[in-house]
């Protein structure tokens, strides 16, 4: 068995998940398995670890619908209720199968559920494998606002296997890839090979192994160095503060953006923020020209402005009274930054100049 990154006591492993969890499991002693998953993972990623599951100790599988909208207190109480039918103990595992979506509110579920039981994520997104499965972040959406109640739990274990990323549509796959870029650019490592390679997917298939390993380093340092994001772990925030409002802006019209849709956004917006109070970001317009490659994104209509800033005043970077944004200065050093309205409006309108 592959010896996995760490952080804390919580291996990352990559590889073949039938291979991978029993013999993890086997060093456990579980009680019983409670798996979440939606509609779609359930249907089409499920069958790669039920029998795993199954012959280790008793499964009770929930599925909820999928989507952004679901991540709330609502589906939190359906999933404790159903934790509560199946008689989960504190000796229970919970499995969180999916995307971000269900890693985050699977997690949270987790840990609050007989004040923390263990939890796995198996990410089936290429966006939860690279970014939103790793570090013990869980949540869920309230009024409008992303993640903004949750709580930092390390899980047990993250199993990333890429034979699930054959069961995403192209848009979904394309979702991750700014997470991707984001650690591509905070680590200086833009210019590489491997990450020409995942722009280039569409005519050549990219070895996924490579580019999820180097990405999840970049991730996996960084947590291990600051876990409760009081320092240099801020910086995966990148893009993040006008990326989450674009999303909550545009998830309840009949055109939402995907979490990396937004994100890319955010990171185009921000890093032209930066360069307006002459902070230089590394390969700026290298992350920019990537990211209008890959996305097919939408302009930022008038009025839409006082929405953004609206959320942006909610988010949980903000301290003092103050919008926030994270940005890299040099490869894996940071500088945070009090922006005003005026910036985010001229970061919008330069934004739109380039769609």
């Amino acid at each position: 068995m592959s010896a996995g990154i760490y952080i804390d006591n919580s291996p990352v492993f990559t590889g073949h998940i039938s291979e991978l969890l029993p013999v993890w499991l086997r060093s456990k002693d579980f009680s019983s398995i409670f798996v979440l998953s939606d509609n779609n993972t359930n249907r089409l990623c499920y069958s790669y670890l039920q029998k795993s599951l199954e012959e280790y100790a008793p499964v009770h599988a929930f599925v909820i619908e999928p989507g952004e909208h679901r991540k709330n207190l609502e589906t939190c109480s359906l999933i404790w209720s159903e934790m509560k039918n199946a008689g989960l103990d504190r000796k229970s595992l919970i499995v969180n199968l999916g995307g971000g979506v269900i890693g985050d509110m699977g997690g949270f579920c987790a840990a609050a559920w007989k004040r923390g039981v263990e939890f796995i994520q198996i990410p089936t997104t290429l966006l939860a494998m690279t970014d939103a499965a790793i570090g013990g972040k869980t949540g869920i959406d309230f009024d409008g606002i992303k993640n903004t109640i949750g709580v930092i739990k390390q899980p047990a274990a993250v199993f990333i296997d890429p034979v699930f990323l054959k069961t995403l549509p192209d848009r979904e796959l394309r979702s991750g890839m700014a997470e991707v870029l984001k650690h591509a650019a905070i680590s200086g490592e833009l210019s590489s090979g491997w990450v020409d390679a995942l722009v280039q997917f569409e005519s050549s298939g990219p070895d996924w192994i490579e580019i999820l390993t180097r990405s999840v380093s970049v991730k996996t340092d960084i947590v291990r160095e600051d876990p409760d994001e009081k320092g240099i772990r801020m910086l995966l925030n990148m893009g993040h503060t006008i990326g989450h409002a674009i999303e909550s802006t545009f998830l309840n019209t009949s055109q939402p953006l995907t979490h990396g849709e937004a994100i890319a956004v955010g990171m185009i917006c921000e890093s032209h923020i930066a360069q307006s109070h002459n902070i230089a970001v590394p390969d700026m317009d290298l992350l920019s020209r990537y990211l209008l490659k890959i996305y097919d994104l939408p302009r930022i209509t008038d009025g839409t402005t006082e929405k953004l800033w609206a959320l942006m005043l909610q988010d949980k970077k903000n301290a003092s009274g103050n919008v926030r944004i994270t940005l890299p200065d040099a490869p894996r050093s940071m500088q945070i930054l009090n922006i005003s309205r005026s910036d985010l409006d001229d970061s919008i309108a330069y934004y739109n100049s380039l769609i």
